[in-house]
């Protein structure tokens, strides 16, 4: 149990490490096409926790997953949005 909790918390630490490092580099054009793959990744995200939540006892397991799922549909539904809003930000205006 300690070493797989260590060996996540290592991959946690280096995906974060590497996403922080891609997110810098990438010019202010290619931030939307980043966002709505981080939206897909988020979705990953909300049918891994949806799965975790499942399960039929009740134990801390179903409170974190069901959490995962409410942050997870948030960020979702966040990112959409602001996607939504820079892509209309490139629509030419009708004068």
């Amino acid at each position: 149990m300690t070493e797989s909790l260590i060996g996540a918390l290592f991959v946690f630490v280096l995906a974060s490490f590497t996403g922080f490092e891609v997110i810098n580099k990438v010019p202010p054009t290619l931030h939307t096409p980043l966002m709505s793959g981080a939206n897909a990744i988020s979705g990953i995200s909300v049918i891994g926790a949806l799965i975790v939540a499942g399960d039929r006892s009740w134990n801390l397991s179903i409170i974190l997953g069901l959490l995962a799922v409410v942050l997870a549909t948030i960020n979702v539904v966040g990112g959409f949005l602001v996607t939504d809003r820079m892509l209309q930000m490139f629509k030419k205006k009708e004068a």
